[in-house]
């Protein structure tokens, strides 16, 4: 089968930046996204379209393709350390995950005081050429429940 609108993807992936690897899935879980639907970078998507089980593609994304450019006016902003989340202990660099009005989101840490922190808004990747190396892994006719949901499930379902 090939990937197409309405299908159920799982692919590996190595995530790689400016020569070094930012992440990778390959000794992971593989990433599942649900084929047109908006679950990963259009780009992306678009260049998956009619690949199957076991291709092998490597794709760049540019900034704009991406996280966007870097803002610098305006994208730094205080933030009470009581709502940063991070797995590790909060210094100057640290990415952490902060709850806004427009959902969950990535900012890193330029300053660090003892009770709030001025925070880098823009995303740890804007401004930054995007390198994927994928596989897929598996493809299939996505059901008609995960189609209504947007995305795809796991066994036992998403509990929606």
């Amino acid at each position: 089968m090939l990937i197409n609108k309405n299908t159920a993807v799982e692919f590996h992936y190595t995530l790689s930046s400016e020569g070094s690897v930012i992440e990778s899935s390959v000794n992971d879980k593989a990433m599942g996204y649900l084929h047109g639907h908006g679950g990963i970078f259009p780009a992306l998507e678009e260049a998956l379209v009619g690949k199957t089980i076991g291709d092998k593609i490597e794709v760049t994304l540019t900034p704009e393709q991406a996280y966007g450019l870097r803002r610098e006016e305006g994208h730094i902003q205080r933030i009470p350390i009581k709502h940063l989340q991070a797995n590790e202990k909060l210094k100057v660099g640290t990415v952490a995950l902060v709850e806004s009005n427009q959902g969950r989101q990535q900012v890193t840490i330029v300053k660090l005081g003892k009770f709030n922190a001025d925070c880098d808004l823009n995303h740890p990747f804007a401004g930054k050429t995007l390198f994927f190396a994928i596989e897929i892994m598996s493809v299939r006719p996505a059901t008609e429940e995960e189609i209504s949901h947007g995305h795809i499930h796991a066994e036992g379902g998403c509990g929606h």
